[in-house]
């Protein structure tokens, strides 16, 4: 049995303990001392935000600085955070070289020069195909000798400068059209249209009487073949966002004068492969005069524009072969040929379930089912196409089109909208999307999406206080990674608009989520370049992009890559861990552009930091001949 205890303690171990608890006092006084005295070395004068953003090279351009005196605009990161650059950061940490000025348009996956090796049937050759490891470019794209700043919204949409998209083709091959005009130094955009020669604005007026484009009903828009997207950019004044592509090359820079005016546009095609957008994503689709070969191939171009519309969606066709009684000489084709593509394309659109809802002028008008209720019982009538089994309709990066109608969600009665009907817009922004009402998004439910919104809400409030968001210095955004498209509705406020990307790879696919919002974008994998021209963003967000493809691909490349799509004196904002960006921040110092890394909006004791990058303003030397 153990012995119990009960005396006093001895002299040695009353000793001990004070020994013991002297050494811990004194440690914590000396931790104490050297925490405050650190503090007091280490806070200096704290850097001025105009600091972080000083301009490189120029003194003719507007450059981002805080507009506020507020003390709270000035964030110290360094008082409270010191990471060492190891060796191997080091070694990144060098010059990046510009590229030589042959390269100043340079689009890697739509490379002309690289296209032709790929088979012309169906246009595959004007698809995506990125050069190989070997062949990516270590240098900076440069900007043209004489690059000016583009102008503010709403001024870009009828103005650009010459010199900073020098091709003239557009104002002699269309100049009858109206596309596009050249006065002195500038560009201006008249709104014209192959198929709209009273302007754009009164198109449009026609197709209103024809459906309802005020109501906020229809909020997304596709434009296949898009022109200067004259349709697209006339259209955002009546509260619809339009995705418009043309593909490389077709007519001169076509993409890259609709981003330069500020409107939203991509490089793409309708060719072998399905367009990087989810099902059921636009309320309407439009195609004037794009010779899109629509019957073709067992009418596959059609059966994807179906894939891509919403229940209830519009698609409006004008010129070959509308109205072809009146123009067929003038389109160079007999009556015949015309009709015949006509009736073609009148017999794919049934077969589609499609309803025709008028012809009228020059316009065409069909509208897709609110489900396939009806146009399954058709199917015993129309055997083809028939509706695809085991298919993911929101996979749509490097997939291949198919002859087969992609399925909407089951539905219990005729009038019930398949997936879902989503509110009208404005309320359609922060309305519940159909995805997650229906649980189709894992892990994600109603609250945990009004904690993003909120969260968001506060993060673009302390942006705010880093770059000036609402004096028009941006109109091009794009988030690298928009999970929910958070960060895009919390910038509705502003004169902007946002490219949303989804990580092809991503373990959730949330771009349908973001379509239903009324929001547009695109699935992207970052380890190739994006489908755009250089220097057609003003702001890009990168939250915790670098965390997730630093172990895919050399972060060197998706940092050109950003550096190549970002104006002269863009901004990009990173969101990550500090070892990430410290990383970032060491390549980006070789790319001259100016940064910070800043405190997370919750303070100086979260893991995760803000770096703020400008990209200096420099531009390329003129060529000798």
């Amino acid at each position: 049995m153990a012995k119990e205890y009960s005396g006093s303690p001895k002299h040695h171990h009353i000793e001990s303990r004070r020994k013991r608890l002297t050494w811990i006092l004194g440690v914590s006084g000396l931790c104490i001392l050297s925490y405050i005295f650190g503090a007091w070395q280490n806070t200096t004068t704290p850097i001025n935000q105009s600091e972080a953003y000083s301009k490189v090279g120029c003194t003719d351009q507007t450059f981002p600085s805080s507009q506020s005196s507020s003390s709270t605009n000035t964030l110290d990161f360094e008082s409270h955070h010191s990471v060492e650059i190891n060796n191997s950061i080091e070694a990144v940490t060098k010059k990046i070289s510009p590229c030589d000025m042959k390269f100043s348009e340079y689009t890697p996956c739509q490379d002309p020069t690289r296209a032709r090796k790929f088979d012309r049937r169906m246009l595959k050759y004007r698809e995506r195909h990125c050069p190989p490891k070997e062949e990516l470019l270590l240098c900076m794209i440069p900007a043209p000798p004489k690059y000016k700043t583009p102008f503010k919204w709403p001024q870009s949409r009828d103005y650009a400068w010459y010199d900073n998209i020098p091709h003239r083709e557009l104002s002699i091959e269309k100049a009858v059209q109206n596309w596009i005009q050249v006065e002195g130094d500038r560009f201006r955009f008249p709104g014209g249209g192959t198929m709209f020669p009273r302007g754009a604005n009164a198109y449009i007026d026609d197709i209103n009487e024809l459906i309802p484009l005020t109501t906020g009903k229809i909020r997304t828009a596709i434009d296949t073949g898009c022109g200067v997207a004259s349709w697209g950019a006339f259209l955002l004044k009546r509260d619809i966002l339009t995705m418009s592509f043309a593909p490389r090359d077709t007519h001169e820079a076509q993409v890259q004068f609709a981003l330069e005016r500020g409107v939203p546009a991509m490089i793409g095609v309708l060719a072998s492969q399905r367009l990087p957008y989810p099902a059921r994503a636009f309320d309407m689709a439009h195609c004037s005069r794009c010779l899109i070969p629509w019957a073709d191939n067992d009418g596959l171009y059609l059966i994807e524009l179906d894939r891509v519309l919403r229940p209830g969606g519009y698609w409006i066709l004008s010129g070959p072969p509308i109205r072809w009684k009146k123009y067929w000489r003038g389109w160079a084709r007999t009556q015949e040929d015309l009709k015949q593509e006509q009736d073609s394309i009148e017999e794919v659109a049934r077969r589609l379930c499609w309803k025709k809802v008028v012809e009228k002028n020059d316009l065409a008008i069909w509208q897709k089912p609110l489900n396939h209720i009806q146009c399954i019982k058709n199917k015993k009538v129309y055997k083809t196409p028939h509706i695809c089994k085991s298919d993911d309709p929101d996979s749509a990066w490097y997939r291949n089109l198919e002859t087969c109608i992609t399925p909407l969600p089951e539905v219990s009665g005729d009038n019930e909208v398949a997936g879902g009907a989503v509110e009208n817009w404005p309320n359609r922004a922060f309305a519940v999307p159909p995805r997650i009402s229906r649980g189709t998004i894992p892990n994600v439910n109603k609250e945990k999406f009004e904690e993003d919104n909120k969260l968001w809400n506060e993060r673009i409030t302390y942006y705010g206080k880093m770059i000036p968001l609402e004096h028009g210095r941006y109109r091009n955004i794009m988030d690298m990674n928009a999970n929910l498209g958070g960060f895009a509705a919390g910038l509705l406020k502003f004169p902007v608009w946002v490219m949303n990307v989804v990580p092809a790879n991503s373990d959730r696919d949330s771009l349908g989520v973001i379509y239903e919002r009324g929001l547009i974008g695109t699935y992207h994998d970052w380890c190739e370049a994006f489908s755009t021209y250089p220097r057609t963003y003003d702001l890009i967000h990168a939250d915790g992009i670098f965390s997730i493809y630093q172990d895919r691909c050399d972060i060197t490349y998706i940092l050109l890559e950003m550096d190549r799509i970002l104006r002269p004196e863009g901004t990009v904002i990173f969101r990550d861990t500090v070892e990430v960006l410290v990383k970032v921040q060491a390549i980006s110092d070789g790319m001259k552009w100016k940064s910070q890394i800043m405190d997370h909006e919750t303070g100086p004791f979260n893991p995760e930091k803000i770096l703020v990058a400008v990209k200096s303003y420099w531009t390329g030397e003129t060529t000798r001949q």
